[in-house]
């Protein structure tokens, strides 16, 4: 970071300074997500019954709302250079991001190995959104250093100032697309909905559908944190099957199929057909 804002003034290089920014929002981010992770490992203890595993959850809303203010930032000082070019030493600029893509393809590397599957949180290692925060930094930086070095080979070429800024909007939309994901993705967790891939009326038909089960409701499916989905429900069966059983034949389809092993379920039998004895009509009293 120190390296790209040193080169970045003496170039001129708004690129490498928007870099050198999202380096330092990237240590930042970092040091949060590890706090995070170390949080998120104690266990259950007094008031917080499900544990801290949601301190990981705030640590990739944070790296999401800092792409998003950075990504701003660079993207008024790139238009400003854009209408007002300066005169940038593309040499400078090439040389500097050159040596910033194979430290960044090494630290993605490491980031990659520790993030699960961001797209299913039900199959394979479980996902992590704080980890997934720290490697979309990482990754945007490297795709910045890209550009860098393709606008520092431009302007080597061809003199043409503007390919700096030009590189900088680049960055700002990868870092906006970045902070979106992580935004939408942290806001699903906090609005408890059901984790992403899972279709809580799939669960419901299934479960209605078992046999002995009569009626299902009240269903809800949400994430407390990363790879961690919970459900409820209240299911209702037939007055003469074994209900226990039931239940934990549901829970086993919920764990083999859905891969939620969290689960509620509040089991009742269904009401017998209420049967009322008529006594035959007589005029005597």
């Amino acid at each position: 970071m120190v390296v790209e804002i040193v080169a970045g003034i003496l170039a001129s290089s708004l690129a490498l300074l928007s870099d050198a920014g999202h380096m330092l929002t990237d240590a930042a981010a970092l040091a949060i997500s590890l706090a995070a992770a170390r949080l998120a490992t104690r266990p259950a203890h007094g008031a917080m019954t499900y544990g801290l595993g949601r301190a990981e959850i705030l640590s990739a809303q944070a790296n999401g709302l800092t792409l998003l203010v950075l990504a701003s930032l660079i993207v008024y000082g790139a238009i400003v250079h854009l209408v007002s070019p300066s005169s940038v030493r593309g040499g400078v600029v090439l040389g500097v991001a050159l040596a910033g893509i194979p430290i960044n393809l090494l630290a993605a590397r490491i980031l990659a190995g520790g993030r699960g599957n961001p797209e299913d949180s039900g199959h394979g290692p479980a996902r992590s959104l704080n980890v997934e925060g720290s490697y979309r930094h990482i990754l945007t930086d490297l795709y910045g250093f890209i550009a860098t070095a393709i606008a520092g080979g431009v302007i080597l070429a061809t003199g043409f100032d503007r390919a700096d800024a030009i590189a900088s909007l680049l960055i700002a939309g990868l870092m906006l697309r970045a902070a979106y994901d992580l935004l939408m993705a942290s806001g699903r967790v906090f609005m408890e909905a059901s984790p992403a891939g899972t279709d809580p009326a799939e669960i419901g038909n299934a479960l209605a559908a078992y046999p002995g089960v009569v009626e299902v409701h009240d269903l809800h499916v949400w994430e407390v944190t990363s790879g961690f989905a919970a459900l409820s429900a209240h299911v209702v069966v037939r007055a003469d099957d074994d209900c226990h059983e039931l239940r934990r034949s549901l829970e086993n389809l919920l764990d083999e199929r859905f891969h939620i092993r969290h689960t509620t379920l509040q089991v009742d039998h269904e009401m017998a057909p209420l049967q009322i004895e008529v006594a035959p009509w007589s005029e005597t009293h």
